[in-house]
């Protein structure tokens, strides 16, 4: 398979090798050993911290998605209402997995670019009286960054827990689970953590809990057994050892150098990414800079360009970005700059190549 030596995709990003190399040691069964229960342990701590949370972070095998079906089929049950809020397809994904499940669910969609108007969330929320409203603080597809404090508190005036898909924010953007309100927050490891497709990771709010005991769901993608399970050394399936090694180490690096490091690293190289494009005359999805995200960036495709071929000439001078999906599908570029991509000198040379490959044209 071929290899790309200026790799920009938003995820899954590239993974450092000493985030790999745990990949290759033995290690003995995860729900048998009392090291890997206090390697668990450990990795919840160092989540609350890069959470900022004191709520209960849950760490489950499995891809981000994995997260977002487990929050919803533990805290809702078929005919319950779920209130979706989207800017994107993400946002929208939410309430077609609640549709899916038999909720009764409603979709608020934003203006395209732009943020939902807070006033409009709380007056559909009074009105349809939600038990969940879900967001998507990163839309990754088209490269926004949504404020998630306003909907903490319509959450809480209409007794909902608010559950938040941070999955390709958290680390590269500052993230407040507690203080915006966020009962349900969900993480995936193929984002700013650069590590592989395979943890999922969950921060659960005692209203959320007490949400998920009620119900009582049980599936392999179930929160609740995991709310004694680790105290008690007894887990509803054998855990990734492996991958929860490496995440000990991703989480350690980025804490000891700090947070508020990593978000201005972030937010340097995509402020510098987007003066470039600028200068190229490509202009970004979003309606106003402020919604950006710092860990990827959104393009139109220029004038003349289809994705195919914009894809193509990229490729054949040793350089990788990703396309969009859903009504984005070949009108949006994006530039993944997050976690191990978050590097002024990689993303300046993707940005060189991308301006060579305009030029030619």
């Amino acid at each position: 398979m071929k290899t790309y030596a200026i790799g920009l995709v938003p995820g899954p990003v590239s993974v450092p090798r000493a985030f790999r190399e745990p990949y290759l040691e033995d290690y003995g069964s995860a729900d048998l050993e009392e090291e890997f229960f206090l390697l668990y342990e450990e990795n919840e701590r160092l989540l609350r911290r890069f959470l900022k949370t004191e709520n209960s972070v849950v760490i489950q095998s499995g891809e981000g998605m994995c997260a977002l079906w487990g929050a919803l089929k533990s805290v809702l049950a078929p005919g319950d209402r779920l209130l979706a809020l989207s800017n994107g397809i993400f946002g929208r994904g939410f309430g077609e997995m609640g549709k899916g499940l038999g909720f009764e669910t409603r979709i608020l969609e934003a203006p395209e670019g732009e943020f939902l108007d807070p006033e409009a969330v709380r007056a559909e929320a009074r009105a349809f009286g939600p038990k969940v409203i879900t967001f998507v603080h990163c839309e990754t597809p088209s490269g926004l960054l949504n404020p998630i404090a306003p909907l903490g508190a319509v959450a809480r005036e209409v007794d909902a827990l608010l559950c938040v898909d941070y999955v390709a924010s958290a680390g590269g953007a500052d993230v407040r689970t507690d203080e915006w309100g966020i009962d349900l927050g969900l993480l995936g490891s193929q984002k700013v953590l650069s590590l592989l497709p395979d943890l999922s990771m969950t921060a659960v709010s005692p209203r959320a809990w007490a949400a998920a005991e009620a119900l009582g769901y049980q599936g392999y993608d179930a929160l609740l057994p995991w709310r004694e399970g680790p105290a008690e050394r007894y887990l509803p399936y054998t855990h990734n050892w492996h991958a929860m090694a490496s995440l000990n180490r991703s989480l350690n690096q980025i804490l000891s150098d700090g947070l508020e490091a990593s978000f201005a690293r972030h937010a340097a190289v995509a402020a510098r990414c987007r003066e470039r494009l600028a200068h190229m005359g490509v202009a970004i999805y979003p309606k106003s800079e402020a919604l950006c995200s710092p860990t990827v960036t959104a393009a139109l495709l220029p004038d003349g360009w289809s994705w195919k071929a914009l894809d193509g000439a990229l490729r054949e001078r040793g350089m990788v970005v990703g396309g969009s999906y859903g009504p984005l599908a070949g009108k949006v570029f994006r530039i993944g700059h997050m976690g191990s991509q978050a590097d002024m000198d990689l993303v300046s040379k993707g940005m060189d190549v991308l301006a060579g490959v305009l030029k030619a044209r």
